[in-house]
């Protein structure tokens, strides 16, 4: 096994691991989401007059519709189809009718997912120079030679793996960075869960480090729950089907980059 992988691992379940990782992703639930006050009274009025149509109407303008539905996003999509479908708008509203007011704006004002805010965590985290150096501008990280951390827009950072290190793949990275002559490459996942949009995100970031002919060193700095020693998917995965891959924890990326 990659020796990196089995160092993450035995940090995980020997050490204060989820204390240790708070410090690169502090996933604090923001706080209620803000409705408008005068599309809430829209809303209010279309329930207390029955008036389906402006009711779905009404909610769909908000951030977040009440009820999971699979219609939901069509509606969303195409709102003149609201008009054409009228035993589809009468059964979504008699659910809605059914929560009653004040489960609605329960549901309306939750807070947002807490694993749909951590995208930008690990950027922050490296910007407080947790690795030993401060992230640079693209003009500054091209114009010396030195030990260096590209800070720049997703945009930027592709661009870059792209023209100067060969980089096909079509996801965007996280990382790019310049160690004792080496330049590294990586994606960077809070994996909180097993399966579904968390086994994807695993995928991806694992497709990234075996896209090959790439003037780099590849990594994959993943953390969460596939290091749970166990039977589960993840963790059987990069402990033997991807064993050689560069997949670490951002916990002990800072020994990797200046060991190479």
């Amino acid at each position: 096994m990659d020796y990196w992988t089995d160092l993450s691992i035995e940090y995980a379940n020997q050490r204060s691991y989820l204390d240790d990782l708070f410090q690169v992703y502090p996933t604090i639930p923001e706080g209620i989401r803000e409705l408008n006050a005068n599309r809430w009274a829209s809303i209010e009025t279309a329930f207390k007059e029955k008036n389906n149509e402006d009711l779905i109407k009404e909610l769909l303008k908000l951030e977040l519709f009440p009820i999971k539905d699979s219609y939901i996003a069509y509606l969303k999509r195409d709102v003149s189809s609201i008009e054409r479908n009228p035993k589809t708008i009468n059964r979504i509203c008699g659910r809605l009718y059914e929560m009653g007011l004040d489960k609605i704006f329960e549901r309306c004002s939750e807070p947002k997912e807490t694993n749909r805010q951590i995208g930008p965590f690990f950027r922050r985290w490296t910007n407080s120079k947790a690795l030993g150096i401060q992230p640079v501008s693209l003009d500054e990280f091209l114009s010396t030679k030195d030990d260096a951390i590209l800070n720049g827009s997703d945009k930027q950072l592709m661009d870059f793996a792209s023209s100067q290190l060969n980089y096909t793949h079509n996801k965007g990275l996280d990382f790019i960075a310049r160690f004792n002559g080496n330049y590294v490459i990586g994606e960077a996942k809070f994996l909180t869960d097993f399966g579904g949009h968390q086994n994807a995100q695993f995928n991806d970031a694992i497709s990234t480090i075996q896209t090959e002919n790439v003037k780099a060193v590849k990594i994959a700095i993943l953390d969460g729950v596939l290091y749970i020693k166990g039977q589960n998917k993840m963790y059987k995965d990069i402990t033997t089907k991807y064993k050689n891959l560069n997949i670490m924890s951002s916990l002990v990326l800072r020994e990797f980059l200046y060991q190479l």
